[in-house]
């Protein structure tokens, strides 16, 4: 009677903790996500840049340096959709490896039941994808591949099809969705068409556009100067939203229902713009800050009217400008790393110390006037900067980035995160 009564003792104290983790875990365990379709520009660019000629590339060092090779990714490691992909791993690995396997063999006996009545699968298979997204111009990307996803995503790309073209190639986001209409036509003769419906409909799909607009369209140097002359920044972002709205309901009619939406970062603070914004001084640009906000605004009214007025859809506005916005402003004693580094193993680096310059710099004060490349010199300590380049976060600055858009509350990501997304 003793052991049994201890036995029980022991089921009371470890279920309630086991139903903790069962929710935690919850996005990788609920197989809501068979696959992960990015678009956007070189935020996310996981190297489609790599096959097409353009001035605007990242397959050369010191880019990838922490990522074990150069891969077309325009930062030290990994962007903001890898991590968010591995996320749901790491709390799989680290929470089973050190709650499991170091607590006591029991908590892993009754972890490992509780999944099997979920029905569990490994990580890998779900949201913690095995792979990273792959490019869509990447040869390896045929075949049954495309049915976990495709990134689709470009540098220099925007909403607007005339931006970026002072690099020469670039895929905008219309190509992008029509690069989708292809893979979603791929789909559908592998598996049919009810089946691909279906699969679309689970899937997570993300855009990360609009800075290029601003940054390689309207505000570039000299190019731009007869265009502001005659379009006021109220005209070009309505612009922006006008085309952008044919765009996101284009991606919903191609399938798409749970669409993440991620709005402008403060792009007058990036190094460049700080070294080449004349009287700023330590201060960020105020112009592209405004345009941004003007912009982010007008998309979040646009992300709840296609919410409500497309059946069955469920937009979510991303607030990237907000996140990054208190990186930089809190940079020193960022107190949100602690919960990463717990989930990451991330455990030395518990702030930053530069949030406005470029790791990886040639010539400016900042950083910011040259990019990134083979002659430039690389900070010693890349997890201590916002700032990984002129106008792309450090690795170190997209784990917070994913973290918080993963868990986050309304004033990081809205109506709903991402795991609330994925259990919807």
């Amino acid at each position: 009677m003793g052991a049994l009564s201890n036995r029980k003792i022991t089921l009371r104290i470890l279920f309630p903790i086991s139903t903790f983790l069962v929710f935690l875990l919850s996005p990788c365990l609920a197989g809501n996500v068979p696959a992960n379709f990015v678009f956007g520009d070189s935020l996310v660019d996981a190297g489609n840049n790599n096959y097409i000629v353009s001035l605007s590339k990242a397959n050369y060092i010191p880019n990838g340096i922490d990522f074990g090779k150069p891969t077309g990714r325009y930062t030290n490691g990994r962007t903001i959709v890898d991590i968010i992909g591995e996320l749901c791993s790491f709390l799989l690995s680290l929470l089973l490896d050190s709650i499991c396997h170091r607590f006591f063999e029991l908590m892993g006996m009754l972890i490992s039941f509780v999944l099997l009545l979920l029905n569990f699968h490994p990580p890998g298979q779900k949201v913690g994808f095995k792979d990273f997204t792959p490019p869509y111009l990447a040869p390896t990307t045929v075949g049954d591949v495309v049915l976990k996803g495709v990134n689709y995503a470009s540098g220099g790309g925007g909403i607007l099809n005339y931006t970026g073209k002072i690099f020469g190639g670039r895929i905008n986001l219309d190509a992008q969705l029509d690069n989708f209409a292809n893979t979603r036509q791929d789909i559908i003769s592998r598996i049919g068409a009810p089946a691909a419906l279906k699969l679309f409909q689970r899937s997570l799909f993300s855009v990360t556009i609009g800075s290029n607009d601003f940054i390689n369209n309207y505000l570039t140097p000299i190019l731009s100067a007869a265009e502001q002359k005659l379009v006021s920044p109220q005209t070009f972002v309505g612009t922006m939203i006008s085309r952008f709205r044919l765009q996101l309901t284009r991606l919903y009619s191609l399938g798409a229902r749970r669409i993440i939406v991620a709005n402008v970062g403060p792009i007058g603070c990036i190094p460049y713009q700080r070294d080449t914004t004349p009287g700023v001084g330590d201060d960020c640009a105020s112009l592209p800050n405004q345009m941004a906000q003007l912009f982010n605004t007008r998309l979040k009214s646009l992300v709840a009217e296609l919410s409500t007025s497309l059946e069955g859809s469920k937009f979510v506005y991303a607030d990237v400008y907000n996140i990054v916005d208190d990186i930089i402003q809190n940079y020193e004693s960022f107190g949100s790393r602690k919960l990463l580094a717990a989930i990451s193993r991330v455990e030395k680096h518990l702030s930053f110390e530069n949030a406005n310059s470029s790791c990886c710099y040639i010539a400016g004060r900042f950083g910011g006037l040259i990019p990134c490349g083979p002659p430039s010199k690389v900070c010693s300590d890349r997890s201590k900067y916002v700032f990984w380049d002129p106008y792309h976060p450090s690795d170190a600055a997209n784990e917070i980035m994913a973290t918080r858009l993963l868990g986050g509350d309304s004033d990081d990501i809205w109506p709903m995160n991402i795991r609330q997304l994925i259990q919807s």
